[in-house]
């Protein structure tokens, strides 16, 4: 609405000023030359208010831009209260919604570009200098309102029962890149929009990444990889050049928290192997030989095999199903990351498992010790679970 009320207004403005000044130019016969000072004078004080008189400097002694432009200088009187109305009706426009500030932007910059590119333009100091006080007024509204809107990001309180899905400060991001992105469709010039655009993504950023320090009953790591998807995602959609730069860094760290909340929740289906062959890796990497690691007290072929029973396959199987429901239940549906984790778990199970059997093989062997449940036991876990989900 704005956006129209204003394109109304400029467009009921422009033949009114051209009237005007094509009634100025031949009563008081200025195309044909310089104008006669002493006529101009009278003129303006003939055309303004009673109330308000200008004051004119002697006859003779005008500045040389005045009688350069003494149809500016008639104009200027006539129109003198243009401005000041002109800015109380952005005002207006600006209260109409929080984000009109943006059409009205878009408005004044079409609208000035259109009239510099005519050659029938009113000189560049009367109109379009009003419009360009407009304008500028408009990129200051705008800049209020992008520095209100970063502000609101970066300070935005997280539910006090958050679950995981997406946070409102990614929300309201959207909101306005979608918003803004319409109104800019059509637009000649969108360096404005361009720079609060990563304005904008840095400061959703530093929200999700404020979430580390943030006091969390539920995984930070999933909810930042949720939020960092959810955002790569958007920018795919929306195909914006100056953000091409954050979409792949809001996949780089999509990928990052994923792989940290497959390593911490994998780690609890064999949390004690994991323990025993970490302290076994320490050990070769203090120098202990691996074919001397099993002579170790705490690393010695009876602990291993202690370790190893306390996981039969039965109870891995168990294990991965309660992970499984642990996971369904605390991933928003919204983003359909389950299969992706899923799958991403099921890759590092096998590759610890893999580790496991390689250290047994170097650093056990001849021992026949070997885990309850084989690479194919493995896959069929998985398998199983994938289905009967």
């Amino acid at each position: 609405v704005p956006k129209q009320l204003l394109e109304q207004v400029l467009r009921e403005l422009r033949p009114l000023c051209s009237a005007e000044q094509h009634f100025i130019e031949k009563f008081f016969q200025l195309s044909h030359g310089a104008a006669d000072p002493q006529l101009l004078e009278v003129g303006v004080r003939t055309m303004s208010s009673p109330v308000h008189q200008p004051v004119l400097p002697p006859a003779g002694n005008y500045p040389q831009q005045a009688q350069g432009e003494p149809t500016t200088r008639l104009l200027s009187e006539i129109f003198s209260c243009l401005e000041p109305e002109l800015r109380g009706f952005l005002d207006i426009c600006n209260k109409i919604h929080q984000f009109s500030c943006l059409q009205v932007l878009v408005t004044l910059s079409d609208s000035i570009f259109e009239m510099w590119g005519s050659s029938s333009a009113l000189p560049p100091s009367f109109l379009n200098t009003v419009l360009g006080n407009l304008l500028l007024l408009a990129k200051s509204s705008f800049n209020k309102c992008i520095g209100t809107l970063c502000k609101e990001i970066e300070e935005a309180k997280l539910p006090s029962k958050l679950r995981g899905g997406i946070l409102p400060s990614v929300s309201r991001f959207e909101e306005f890149v979608s918003f803004s992105e319409e109104v800019f469709r059509t637009a000649r010039r969108r360096g404005e929009l361009d720079k609060a655009h990563l304005r904008l993504a840095s400061s959703v950023f530093s929200s999700i990444n404020s979430l580390s320090s943030a006091n969390l009953k539920v995984n930070t790591d999933m909810v930042m990889m949720e939020n960092f998807h959810h955002i790569h995602c958007f920018l795919c959609q929306k195909k914006i050049p100056c953000l091409e730069g954050k979409k792949r860094e809001a996949k780089q760290r999509y990928s990052e928290h994923m792989e940290k909340y497959v390593i911490k929740y994998l780690g609890q289906p064999l949390e004690k192997l994991n323990h025993f062959f970490e302290g076994v890796k320490a050990r070769v990497a203090q120098g202990v030989k691996e074919e001397e690691v099993s002579f170790q007290l705490a690393y010695s072929k009876q602990e291993l095999r202690k370790v190893i029973e306390k996981y039969p396959g039965k109870e891995v199987k168990r294990a991965l199903e309660t992970l499984y429901k642990k996971i369904h239940k605390y991933l928003s549906p919204e983003e359909n990351l389950l299969p992706v984790v899923w799958h991403a778990m099921e890759q590092e199970f096998i590759r610890q498992y893999q580790e496991f059997e390689d250290l047994i093989r170097r650093c056990y062997a001849g021992s026949g010790i070997a885990m309850d449940f084989t690479m194919e036991d493995l896959l069929s876990y998985f398998n199983s679970i994938t289905l009967s989900s």
